[in-house]
């Protein structure tokens, strides 16, 4: 896979973002291996901007694993500092699971309520009212009733 070619300024924006970072994933003795690889690449799925610590004091062989990794999981070499290696790659989208069997979410309803005292304008009030309640004519709040099954249903499913 080729690595993502960013401007100067995006590398500098990228570069002020990863500031603040901790390193998430450590390459130790051992070095680039597929393990390393792989958790290099889901960390870059869950967050895009990462940062690698590599305990090698060898900078041409920190150089080169810079560039294999971005080379290898397709991302953008952002900075490489001491031992530290800075990569970005955009997040996937996500797929939103739809659940049918979820129930509606509250909504704010609003209520002309007549004043207490006489002579008074009535009021305005926002109710809020969650997906097991319903709105009275009197306008309160009350948990809504189950569905009633009708005597020819409930002989039906009795059977």
């Amino acid at each position: 896979m080729a690595q993502i070619q960013l401007t100067p300024a995006q590398r500098k924006d990228h570069r002020a973002e990863a500031h603040h970072l901790n390193a998430v994933v450590m390459i130790g003795s051992d070095g680039l291996t597929a393990a390393v690889k792989k958790e290099t690449d889901a960390a870059l799925n869950a967050h895009g901007l990462i940062k690698v610590r590599v305990q090698s004091d060898d900078r041409a062989g920190r150089e080169e694993i810079f560039q294999t990794l971005a080379d290898e999981l397709n991302a953008a070499p952002i900075q490489h500092i001491g031992k530290l290696l800075v990569l970005w790659r955009p997040m996937p989208e996500k797929e939103k699971k739809v659940n049918e069997d979820r129930m509606p979410g509250p909504r704010d309803i609003k209520v002309l309520k007549n004043s207490s005292r006489y002579g008074q304008r009535p009021e305005v009030k926002t109710l809020r009212v969650l997906g097991n309640q319903r709105l009275t004519p009197g306008g309160t709040v009350k948990r809504a009733k189950p569905k009633q099954l009708s005597v020819k249903k409930r002989s039906q499913s009795q059977d």
